[in-house]
């Protein structure tokens, strides 16, 4: 049963947006897809997000990817999971030079394979990919990023 959302899929992108975390970077939430299955996240290259040789900051580009995967679980999964991310891995590609993208998809099949290695109760650590890429599909960077997810004890009743 998913979590009975207390705030729409694009005013959750409007208040991410205003995260100082994402906005003193330069990254944007461009979308969240409705029900949480999707987001599209934008990072432009600025002054206060440039490296030493004018490319993204490596920084930058992982925390432009850091939370989604997470947050679509947890949103489709409901209050019934304990959802964390867990780790993470970034293989530098090329070079960013401009605005540079990431797409995220949760699919049926993901969070169905996650529903059934988590039915016995016990802990599943799921690898997510992600491809940033710049505006003329060039891959800057592959992120790999892990969650754990394990369903909530029941509360037992009382008799």
């Amino acid at each position: 049963m998913a979590r009975k959302r207390t705030i729409t899929p694009a005013a959750f992108r409007r208040g991410i947006n205003f995260w100082p975390p994402f906005l003193f970077a330069g990254i944007r939430v461009l979308s969240v897809g409705e029900g949480y299955r999707s987001a599209r996240v934008r990072l432009r290259l600025g002054r206060l997000n440039r490296n030493w040789v004018g490319t993204h900051f490596g920084g930058s580009i992982f925390a432009m990817t850091d939370p989604f995967w997470m947050l679509l679980v947890m949103q489709n999964l409901g209050p019934g999971y304990v959802v964390w991310d867990s780790a993470g891995e970034i293989d530098f590609v090329s070079p960013g030079r401009g605005d540079i993208f990431a797409d995220f998809e949760l699919t049926d099949d993901r969070l169905a394979e996650i529903r059934e290695l988590t039915a016995d109760g016990k802990k599943a650590l799921v690898w997510f990919h992600t491809e940033v890429l710049a505006a003329d599909g060039t891959v800057v960077a592959r992120v790999r990023k892990q969650i754990y997810v394990r369903q909530k004890p029941k509360k037992a009743t009382a008799e």
